[in-house]
């Protein structure tokens, strides 16, 4: 197996105090790159930080909190990034949220309210825009050849039941990694994105996650659980944390030195066929 080298890289993991983003950050850190882990929840965040730097001896690691719908607070991450660290290779954009609800519910319980919109419309859209804009910036004031990551989703393209605000701003991701490449591939800046299909359970699979969800389509939450099961793979099984994450490392790796403004579908060939 091919051990994919970043020694020297250092970069930034949004949401990656766990699930996905922690997965990622793992994996660079493997391949010898340098991490900074950001998320909200701070408690979790320093937990991960402990975890890893016991894991990993002799790299540059740490933890700081942001919330990615502020500019404020993305801005100054940067800054401390900047100033500790001295430059930024790459950016993964992993943070989001996602709350199931319906367009038009007959029993007018779970619609999609403004509230809820404007809540994953700030993180999952505006956080990957402020994050990408002041990182970008440092990359081009430095000379830095960087990339950029959008961690977005499957159902960017094919859409999901209950989720369609979800769904839609994931399919922005798609669009700012097109758009991004086109502006920033001038500066030897690559941007690129990976889009998940089912995968292992993650936080995002939380027991509210599942009501939400399983409310919205009809059914039970053990229906729902069973459905992951009946979508049609042909490699027959969900995907792993691990797969993504070795897909994000390889992007950012020089091996993938001439890809730019695509999506990587991780899905196993999935279809609701």
């Amino acid at each position: 197996m091919v051990k994919i080298d970043l020694n020297g890289k250092m970069g930034i993991v949004t949401g990656a105090a766990s699930g996905i983003g922690k997965s990622i950050a793992s994996k660079l850190l493997d391949a010898d790159a340098s991490v900074i882990i950001t998320d909200i929840d701070e408690k979790r965040g320093i937990t991960v930080v402990k975890e890893f730097a016991s894991r990993y001896k002799n790299r540059k690691l740490s933890f700081i909190k942001t919330d990615v719908s502020q500019k404020s607070d993305v801005d100054e991450m940067v800054k401390q990034v900047k100033e500790n660290y001295g430059k930024i290779d790459f950016l993964v954009n992993n943070a989001g949220i996602l709350i199931p609800r319906l367009l038009v519910d007959p029993e007018g319980k779970e619609e999609i309210t403004g509230e809820i919109f404007d809540r994953m419309i700030a993180i999952n859209q505006k956080g990957s825009l402020f994050c990408a804009q002041a990182v970008a910036r440092e990359m081009l004031k430095d000379g830095v050849k960087g990339v950029i990551v959008n961690v977005t989703s499957e159902s960017g393209l094919e859409g999901s039941e209950g989720q369609s605000v979800y769904a839609s701003t994931k399919a922005a991701l798609y669009s700012f990694t097109r758009s991004w490449a086109k502006e920033l591939g001038r500066y030897g800046i690559r941007v690129v994105g990976v889009a998940p299909g089912i995968l292992e359970a993650t936080a995002l699979r939380s027991p509210e996650y599942e009501r939400a969800l399983a409310y919205a389509r009809g059914i039970t939450v053990e229906k729902l659980r069973e459905s992951y099961e009946k979508v049609s793979i042909p490699l027959g099984r969900v995907g792993t944390l691990e797969e993504v994450a070795n897909t994000v490392c390889f992007l950012i790796s020089d091996l993938a030195s001439y890809i730019t403004g695509t999506v990587i579908n991780i899905s196993g060939g999935k279809s609701r066929a």
